[in-house]
């Protein structure tokens, strides 16, 4: 089982950019599929973005163009780098496998974007 821990998220004005981090206690190599996920306040947790072993990516639609994951070449990050920010962008973000496994979830990253 691996702790996830995100960070990199703060304070931007929309058209800003942030990259987040997600940072596993042991190699992910094994979790075919890596993703972002993120919730607004009063709403559903929702996915943002994946990418697996390979290399393949999916979107969103609400961030496709705008939102990029990659894998680091330590066996245990997984990035996303956020660009054109949008005040409608704002909420935690969390990594965890995709399909998100429950003894995964950690504590977020919090991204504010302000208009």
């Amino acid at each position: 089982q691996a702790q996830l821990v995100e960070s990199g998220g703060g304070l931007v004005q929309a058209g800003g950019s942030l990259r987040l981090s997600c940072a596993a206690s042991r190699s992910i190599d094994s979790i075919h599929v890596m993703g972002w996920y993120r919730q607004a306040p009063g709403k559903q947790r929702e996915w943002v973005a994946l990418i697996t072993n390979d290399g393949i990516t999916n979107y969103a639609i609400s961030v496709k163009g705008r939102f990029t994951i990659s894998r680091g070449n330590a066996k245990n990050m997984v990035y996303l780098q956020m660009n054109s920010l949008r005040p409608e962008d704002t909420a935690v973000y969390y990594c965890n496998a995709w399909p998100a496994r429950p003894s995964y979830w950690g504590q977020g990253t919090q991204v504010t974007v302000s208009s």
